[in-house]
């Protein structure tokens, strides 16, 4: 006992407090295994005590970039990990009877380790993937520098070897490592439900003494609290489709894998008190920092004896020649403009891999089309990236970018859905296989499919679990709490039926936890420095060992944390259309023109549109889209882009004065003369985010970059911020000259549009795509039908409709 209390007080000394650190830990990012999600879990390290934790997942690292943000928040250390699986002998070998590998417990030092450790991970998948992703000692050997290794739960392999009687190949196997890594423990565990457990640690013991290696405690925790052990079982059961009537299910048979606090962890081993402060002293010497202040953006290789500022200037100039030969002095500045804040933001590269890339696509005969506010960009028109001229439209360029928003601009594209890979792989072999990347995504258990996973879970009758799932409201992201309140009969079940109240309060206790991993729809990242020196990388979902193609473990929003140039790569089947429609009118008719040649007040299209015959045409299917455009009678691009932004939950309540006011049945409403000005094209409706922006710069005196700011940050409809933004824009007002109550009236009409405004330049390029498939389908409607047929033919339903 002496012993115990004298290492318990002598740890929090020299640590400052902490005592103990969890060195294996699983988050929901071990999909359908982990339970704890990643703010709870490092939340409650801190309520612990404890100044440092780990995420060790299994097989993978998605979940590490996130980790460490919130950690950093809480002042707690991230430790980077990961569970690693180990083929018994060569990561390359496929034998049916080796289909278990060992588990490894994996820490990185340092960034030298971390970089190690993706490089570990990325290969275990792209290599040595047989049932796990897999490394082996080869590869171990070669990237150990930096690495701290565990022997691993009762699956590794000194525990495995001990748990066979093979005791001379464990002494052998814990001598490799400890002559490979600088820095190899010995990993005890305490679960009472693994019987082989004693016999593992005893054997465990018996090495330490032998071979003079060090040793720590983990708890192999799956979950934050010890209550959610009985949510673990039904997570389990999910995964291996069982339930819980199946008593040869696999489970985790006791509730002790979940975040124990530094006093559990040391009353478990009062006779070996070493193995829990020892976590303490390999959690101080791991030390990773990510720098996101860093650009990691692919360098476009310029001619010599040029930088890249001035070769963009240059492209952009001679397409100015050529596209706008009599534009106005107004044009000349606005290409200025942009060009210098291009300059001053250090995006030139980004925006010549991007011109380099639409090249290609135009050499190549691909149709694309840019999403976004990217044609908000006069640089964007001139390098032939967009159809969109920005100046007729008063598109704000400062949405796309700007100074006080040094974030790197989205220039989202869109390509025919079938040649689309010709792109990425352009891409890849212009910058570099290890250079190229799609990117992960991952789904969740929502509202009505956890109910269904737990229902099965749960061994409850299949119409039972679908009357319930049944009463979910059909509503994008609809929680089951959001379900009881728009639902009194969801509701009512629940009060009344214990099995629904149980499979409910169950379901909630998943809702939203990680499900599984896929390929994003549209995303690409491209890299200046190797990848696997930077993110992890795996196999894209559904695809075969010899793909070309790789997926990084890191989502998109910590992709872009790390600088990596984003980009989204859409398949839009309506180009597709496009362009087959094309090469058909040209074989039948001998007509040939390109998208740009097509006029934009071909009184077919908008008499097509007005009769609501919308089927095939982009945006404007369905049937409220439909009656609205009926009503609506569009006479100009204008009108068909507006309906694009209004026909969305929030803005779709004010079409009806947007018609009105059209067709002259009301009159528009501007409390002030400047506000005709700036929404007369909308008739007195705010529709657009510019407008928005244009409303704060005239009223409060705002550049268009902090007003762009702020109206994210009111889009988030936080109190405390939409109280602070209107004291300022207040006060503006009143410098600016204008009385304070005409500003409060001002402010109260950009309110509610300030979160759902929408973007123009993403409603005027999508416009373009709905003009052209209405005008092809108005004026060649037997070539436009037989491709929108082709396009469709593997989706019986969108056949029909388009036919009947």
């Amino acid at each position: 006992m002496f012993r115990f209390e004298s290492a318990w007080r002598h740890s929090k000394i020299s640590n400052g407090g902490a005592v103990f650190s969890h060195l294996h830990v699983h988050t929901e990012y071990s999909m359908l295994d982990g339970l704890s999600r990643l703010e709870p879990l490092v939340a409650r390290a801190a309520d612990l005590g404890m100044n440092s934790l780990a995420i060790t997942d299994h097989g993978g690292m998605y979940g590490a970039i996130d980790f460490y943000k919130i950690a950093k928040a809480a002042g707690i250390k991230p430790i980077i990990g990961c569970e690693m699986y180990v083929a018994p002998k060569s990561r390359h070998e496929r034998n049916p009877n080796e289909k278990t590998p060992y588990h490894m417990t994996v820490l990185a030092k340092s960034n030298r380790g971390y970089q190690n450790l993706i490089k570990l991970v990325t290969m275990s998948h792209l290599e040595g993937f047989y049932y796990r992703p897999r490394v082996d000692r080869e590869i171990l050997e070669q990237y150990s520098e930096d690495l701290i290794i565990m022997s691993g739960c009762p699956s590794g392999e000194v525990p495995s070897l001990i748990t066979q009687g093979r005791m001379d190949e464990a002494r052998a196997a814990a001598g490799w490592y400890k002559e490979v890594f600088d820095d190899y423990y010995l990993e005890f565990m305490e679960h009472g439900d693994v019987p082989e457990l004693p016999a593992i640690n005893q054997g465990l013991m018996q090495l330490r003494s032998e071979l003079d290696l060090p040793v720590v405690a983990t708890n192999d925790s799956h979950y934050v609290l010890k209550e959610a052990a009985h949510l673990q079982d039904i997570v389990i059961c999910i995964h291996t489709n069982t339930n819980i009537n199946d008593a040869k299910r696999m489970r985790m048979e006791e509730s002790s894998y979940y975040l124990k606090s530094p006093e559990e962890m040391m009353a478990l081993y009062p006779h070996m008190p070493e193995a829990v402060t020892n976590t303490q002293l390999v959690a101080d010497m791991c030390e990773v920092e990510f720098d996101f202040t860093k650009q990691r953006l692919p360098e476009y290789a310029v001619p010599e004896g040029t930088t890249a500022t001035e070769f963009l200037a240059k492209l952009c100039w001679d397409g100015f020649k050529t596209l706008l030969p009599d534009a106005d002095q107004t044009y000349v500045e606005r290409l200025k403009y942009e060009l210098e804040v291009i300059k001053q933001t250090k995006f030139d590269n980004y925006f010549l891999v991007v011109w380099d890339i639409s090249k290609f696509v135009r050499l190549r005969d691909i149709f694309f089309a840019v999403r976004g506010s990217a044609a908000a960009s006069l640089v964007l028109y001139c390098l032939g990236v967009t159809d969109v001229d920005p100046m007729p439209y008063t598109l704000v360029f400062e949405r796309f970018l700007n100074l006080e928003r040094k974030e790197m601009p989205d220039i989202d594209m869109d390509f025919q859905d079938d040649r689309r890979e010709e792109v990425i792989n352009y891409c890849i072999d212009k910058y570099g296989r290890e250079h190229v990347a799609q990117i992960i995504t991952f789904g969740t258990m929502g509202a009505k499919g956890v109910l269904r996973d737990v229902g099965r879970a749960l061994a409850m009758p299949y119409g039972d679990v679908d009357q319930v799932a049944r009463m979910i409201p059909t509503k994008l992201g609809i929680t089951l709490n959001e379900a009881k309140e728009l639902n009194p009969e969801f509701q009512q079940a629940i009060d009344t039926d214990e099995a629904v109240k149980k499979l409910v309060e169950t379901a909630e206790g998943l809702e939203g936890l990680i499900r599984h991993s896929s390929t994003h729809a549209a995303a690409v990242v491209i890299s200046e420095e190797p990848l696997t020196d930077i993110v992890p990388l795996q196999r894209p979902s559904k695809n075969d060992e010899n793909s070309m193609f790789t997926t990084t473990q890191y989502a998109m929003d910590p992709v872009a944390a790390l600088g990596l140039l984003k980009m989204d790569f859409l398949g839009l089947v309506n180009l597709t259309v496009l362009a087959k429609s094309r090469d058909l009118i040209a074989e039948n008719q001998d007509i040939t023109f390109n998208l740009n040649d097509i006029p934009l007040d071909d009184s077919n299209t908008y008499d097509l549109l007005a009769r609501g015959e919308t089927v095939g045409v982009f945006q404007m299917e369905g049937g409220g889209m439909t009656r609205n455009l009926k009503e609506l009678k569009p006479t100009s691009l204008g009108d068909v882009a507006a309906m694009i932004a209004l026909y969305r939950p929030g803005p779709m309540e004010h079409i009806g004065t947007f018609i009105d006011a059209k067709h002259g049945r009301t009159a528009p409403s501007y409390p002030h003369p400047a506000l005709e000005e700036i929404l007369e094209e909308t008739y007195g409706v705010i529709v657009y985010q510019d407008q928005v922006l244009h409303l704060f710069r005239t009223f409060a005196g705002y550049s268009l970059g902090e007003a762009d700011i702020v109206r994210k940050a009111m889009g988030k409809k936080i109190p405390a911020i939409m109280a602070q933004e209107k004291e300022k824009f207040l006060s503006g007002g009143t410098k600016l000259g204008f009385d304070r109550e005409l500003a409060e009236q001002i402010f109260t009409l950009i309110e509610p549009f300030a979160g759902y405004a929408f973007n123009k330049a993403h409603s005027i390029s999508y416009g373009l795509i709905t003009y052209w498939t209405a005008y092809l389908k108005a004026n060649y409607p037997a070539e436009y039908m037989v491709a929108l047929l082709n396009a469709y033919m593997g989706n019986p339903e969108r056949t029909v409709s388009a036919v009947v």
